[in-house]
């Protein structure tokens, strides 16, 4: 099951003493700063859960799936997540 913003906002409004309205807020200004950050090629790092980073592809030689046709990849800029050592443990805890 993947969880959604909407039940983020939720689960904020049933732990907080926030208005629905007020939990939408403060987790859509959470999300903007981050995407800021990442956006001015600075990492994110949240301690006990993990680190976001920016990472630059190079170009390269690719293949179109569909005719098999070569092809060259532009550069480009993908975000990484790195989970923190405590986050790996409460998941490999639960097998």
């Amino acid at each position: 099951m993947t969880l959604t913003k909407a039940q983020i906002v939720d689960l904020v409004h049933e732990k907080l003493p926030f208005a629905k309205n007020k939990s939408t807020e403060v987790i859509e200004n959470l999300i903007e700063i981050i995407k800021k950050t990442l956006e001015n090629d600075e990492d994110v790092l949240i301690s006990g859960f993990g680190k976001f980073c920016v990472k630059k592809k190079r170009e390269r030689r690719g293949r179109n799936p569909a005719t098999g046709d070569d092809l060259m990849l532009s550069q480009r800029k993908v975000v990484t997540f790195k989970c923190s050592g405590k986050l790996r443990e409460k998941i490999n805890s639960s097998i």
